[in-house]
């Protein structure tokens, strides 16, 4: 009989997560327990230096589609396969958001037998670090309503109040709303909105902080809006920066738990990587450096937007930089960029094989422009046929790039042994690591670069008034932030449809938001929203607990 990855993950034996952290030769005093299977990690009592050159390994993908890629499943997979080979080795990985969960797919701590655990409580409030985040965001909010309603002493315009509420749920609903209404005791009407939690700028300042201080400082920088005059108003003109850090400071803590081999995972932070930069917490990266040999941690979606954004923004923030990149194919997906339907991935289609291909030839093409060893992880489904398998190995040995084919969903860290391998020996080989523009070039060529370079369009369409607001931006001091692309997660292109390696396409420039405290800009490309809706059958429909109080249909 087959098992679910719920009766998986309820069937393993865990191991008591002081044990984990002994394996880390982690002390005690360093947790702060939830239990016996999830602790979080004094990070700050640690003192995180880079004592040592431990390898990063960074999971990718090739462009997702409905059939899925499996980077988390991947990562866990192979975390575990170099534990086998006898590699002291964490996987890093974000937190699940309650949006997708309760929405379109369900959990997210892997699958099969690669799976972090305990996977209900990491699929749901987990240590509550998304309800801190949420309510630190809240209370910005409130704060300037109620600065608002009592005189205005900073002149805010509440037509250019830019900061939202959020919710880490998906409700189209609230994306435009009429706040303040009842009467003058309420406070003054106007238009607001909410972001899913994932997408705010808390969660992207919780994930790119180095510590509690630099938290503060980010936190402080918010711009909330502006003045009649246009003048920026920021979060510690309304003194909020004390008390948003003191709501965060406990989450703050990375999490540690373990996969089903009971080898150590941190999971912690949460941005998308289509609206936001898509990376589990620095802090939780580094952390993880400084406790083993080998850290593998994941970059959201595809590699154009997880990916790039992991280099040009965290490792550029962080000063760190990946060692090796893997990238995650399934046979299933390149069929759908060769043109296939979803209803028919089942049957074997060597020609579609063949012409998904683009779509990961291209992936591996933009990896090489950082400098980095590139290696492809096919992550096997038991549909697969060996012809359309050698395929995908004979194009990828012709551009002279290794794929291995991975069986971690079935047999867990044994399925990844030759992954585990080659990573290490490539892991070795000396690297020319670089971002691909520079700090001091102008922001609409940082965005033209992105664009042209990784997407391969010829070029962008951006009205006047967003290039007044990018040049703007950089006489306010903001010329050396990176860039943060926002834009649909299923093609190179702005359109969805588009499969495969697009080209002769172009991007259109919605609208840019300077993230001040996050320390980057985010430029709206094309049809994208911050805030997602749920589709016509959410997920949520099919999760229950039944009359012994087990939870169905999470995972």
């Amino acid at each position: 009989m087959v098992l679910t990855d719920i009766e998986i993950a309820r069937k393993s034996s865990k191991k008591r997560i002081k044990d984990i952290a002994k394996s880390l030769n982690l002390p005690e005093k360093y947790l702060q327990s939830f239990g016996d299977n999830i602790a979080k990690i004094d990070s700050e009592k640690l003192k995180i230096k880079n004592k040592k050159k431990s390898k990063l390994i960074l999971m990718t993908a090739i462009t997702p589609t409905p059939a899925g890629e499996g980077k988390t499943t991947t990562s866990v997979g192979l975390t575990d396969g170099l534990c086998k080979i006898g590699k002291k080795s964490i996987v890093c990985l974000r937190e699940p958001s309650l949006g997708p969960s309760f929405g379109m797919k369900g959990g997210a701590a892997g699958g099969g037998y690669s799976q972090v655990v305990p996977m209900e409580e990491i699929n749901l409030h987990f240590t509550g670090d998304f309800h801190a985040i949420t309510s630190a965001n809240n209370l910005l909010a409130s704060l300037i309503d109620n600065h608002i309603y009592w005189g205005n002493k900073l002149k805010i315009d509440q037509r250019r109040i830019t900061w939202k509420r959020c919710i880490d749920l998906n409700d189209r609903a609230l994306r435009e709303i009429t706040s303040n209404l009842g009467g003058v005791v309420n406070g003054f009407p106007r238009i607001d909105g909410f972001n899913i939690t994932v997408a705010s700028e808390v969660m992207a300042i919780f994930c790119l902080s180095s510590n509690i201080k630099d938290l503060e400082r980010r936190l402080s920088n918010i711009i909330i809006g502006y003045t009649k005059e246009k003048e920026a108003v920021y979060a510690k003109d309304l003194n909020a920066q004390g008390a948003m850090t003191v709501l965060l400071k406990e989450a703050l803590k990375p999490n540690l738990v373990q996969t089903l081999e009971n080898n150590p995972a941190i999971i912690h932070g949460g941005p998308f990587a289509n609206i936001a930069h898509g990376c589990n917490s620095l802090i939780a990266t580094k952390t993880a450096l400084n406790l083993a040999d080998y850290v593998v941690t994941e970059a959201g979606f595809g590699a154009d937007l997880g990916a790039e954004k992991f280099i040009n923004i965290k490792c550029r923030i962080g000063n760190i930089q990946p060692d090796v990149v893997v990238i995650v194919a399934t046979i299933r997906a390149l069929k759908m960029h060769g043109g296939v339907e979803k209803n028919n991935l089942q049957k074997k289609d060597t020609h579609s094989v063949k012409i998904g291909m683009s779509n990961l030839k291209r992936h591996i093409d933009n990896m090489k422009k950082f400098g980095v060893p590139a290696i492809v992880a096919i992550n096997h489904f038991s549909k697969d046929s060996d012809d359309e398998i050698k395929i995908v190995e004979e194009e990828c040995k012709k551009i002279g790039v290794d794929a291995i084919l991975c069986k971690h969903w079935e047999n867990g860290g044994s399925g990844t042994i030759d992954l585990a391998n080659k990573v290490v020996e490539l892991s070795e080989q000396k690297n020319n690591f670089n971002v691909i523009y520079e700090n001091n070039i102008s922001l609409i060529d940082k965005i033209k670069t992105i664009v042209k370079e990784i997407y391969r369009a010829d070029d962008v369409v951006a009205d006047q008034k967003i290039r007044n607001e990018l040049k703007n931006f950089e006489n306010n001091g903001c010329k050396n932030y990176p860039i943060c692309i926002a834009k649909t997660q299923y093609s190179f292109s702005t359109d969805p449809s588009l499969k495969g390696a697009p080209v002769n396409h172009v991007v259109p420039i919605k609208e840019v938001r300077l993230a001040n405290g996050a320390e980057f800009i985010v430029v709206i490309c094309g049809e994208i929203r911050t805030m997602p809706g749920l589709p016509s059958k959410p997920a949520s429909k099919s999760i229950f607990l039944d009359k012994d109080g087990k939870i169905h249909g999470l995972f």
